[in-house]
């Protein structure tokens, strides 16, 4: 089985990844410059001309780009290339009710079926695989990500996108998938309904799945992949940088690889925006330096983790992620404590024998106290059995999560399925406080 895709380049020595860095930032930043009026006039806010720009360590004086100025360039201005070299749109949602609206070249296309390829042959997927496709096809990234690459790879895709659950089951064993492609959480879904049915882990051929597009906890990994019978990987990648393909784990599952020859990430304080120390954990600001359509400069991803540079035991050189302890703008602030949804995620899994891992944070405010909730699914079982029972999970994971977080919390414990299940993300949060 290979165990890289592109061998040459994967393991390529640091000093010659970032020659190329190097090259490819100089030109990015001289055709934004050039092409785009938006950045133009971000470079000339900062005084700086891309031929300013003699080494790695001058990226720190470009601008960021933020997901407004997505918004206010909506929908086609910041693109880099003319109409006519446009060959496909995505978009993702908005928080306004405009999409973010990107663009992709041929040879941006190309680039990312590759990048795709690189990443499922890191996870151990091989030509030989078929893998089940449930991420959202359409203006969504992930599906139509996931298709080419795979395709690029030799493998059989089954493009199957989101939704109809029952259907989903039915064909992993009549097709003998061997990988699944789709959110951690509908993949728990997925596990549920499989639970459900007369199927049997030993009636299906899955080891292998791809998880991405949401945080998920080391938690989840182990319940996904004791529920599902296989090796869960994390995959990384959003819509406004590529889609799926920016990273992914390999083998050694000690960080994401980050692909350097297309990105160069930084780690910074969130608040200050100072760039960080190596080793620091902060906000992840991605650089695309080989986009032609729709780069990115300084984008600020607003997902918190920190970056490891040494050599990986699986041979490859590129630049590792640690997986995300949470977002910078989905943090909610309690009692003037930051709590991120995946640290209660953690709290819950790790707090014993939950067959039911599904759950949803409320949170509430009486005059001027915030107060969280968190509901919890838990197995059937415990609501027939003794309310001694009940009481002591109970007693359980709140204590697991109050001391994760260090505030006290509202538990409440619901029967299977009371929480709405999700097809895609899924919702974790309802903030009342801002109605």
């Amino acid at each position: 089985m290979a165990k890289y895709w592109n061998q040459a380049i994967e393991t390529l020595e640091r000093s010659k990844l970032e020659e190329i860095q190097l090259q490819r930032l100089q030109a990015t930043a001289a055709r934004v410059y050039n092409n785009v009026p938006h950045y133009k006039r971000a470079f000339d806010g900062k005084k700086i001309k891309p031929t300013d720009i003699k080494s790695l360590a001058d990226l720190a004086k470009l601008p960021f780009t933020y997901k407004t100025d997505l918004r206010d360039n909506y929908p086609y201005d910041l693109f880099a290339t003319p109409m006519k070299e446009i060959v496909r749109i995505h978009s993702s949602s908005g928080t306004t009710g405009k999409p973010i609206v990107v663009a992709y070249t041929k040879n941006d296309l190309k680039m990312w079926s590759e990048l795709i390829a690189r990443c499922l042959v890191a996870a151990g997927v091989n030509e030989d695989d078929i893998v089940q496709n449930a991420y959202g096809y359409g203006l969504f990234t992930g599906g139509l990500g996931l298709h080419y690459g795979t395709e690029e790879l030799g493998a059989t895709v089954i493009p199957i996108s989101g939704g109809n659950s029952n259907r989903q089951v039915m064909l992993m064993e009549d097709y003998g998938s061997t990988v699944l492609a789709c959110t951690p959480s509908y993949a728990l879904n997925l596990a549920e309904v499989l639970r459900d049915s007369k199927i049997g882990l030993e009636k299906l051929k899955l080891r292998i799945g791809i998880f991405g597009a949401e945080p998920w906890s080391n938690e989840m990994r182990l319940e996904i992949e004791r529920s599902l019978g296989i090796t869960a990987f994390d995959i990384y990648g959003l819509s406004e940088i590529l889609g799926p393909g920016v990273g992914i784990e390999c083998s050694a599952k000690n960080g994401l690889h980050l692909w350097e020859d297309h990105f160069i990430a930084e780690i910074i304080d969130p608040e200050t925006e100072e760039v960080l120390p190596l080793g620091s954990t902060g906000e992840l600001v991605i650089t695309c330096i080989s986009k032609e359509a729709f780069p990115m400069i300084r984008y600020r991803t607003r997902d918190i983790t920190s970056l490891k540079y040494e050599k990986c035991s699986c041979g490859r050189t590129h630049v590792r992620m640690e997986r995300f302890t949470g977002r910078s703008d989905d943090m909610l602030i309690i009692r003037g404590v930051n709590v991120f949804p995946s640290q209660i995620e953690s709290a819950i899994l790790a707090s014993g024998d939950i067959a039911e891992p599904h759950y949803l944070i409320v949170v509430d405010r009486k005059g001027t106290m915030d107060y969280l909730e968190v509901w919890v699914e838990v197995a059937e079982k415990y609501f027939s059995d003794e309310v001694k029972t009940l009481e002591v999970l109970a007693a359980n994971i709140k204590h697991s999560i109050e001391s994760t977080l260090g505030i006290s919390i509202k538990l409440r414990l619901v029967e299977p399925k009371t929480i709405e299940r999700s097809e895609g993300k899924a919702k974790r949060v309802i903030d009342k406080r801002q109605k």
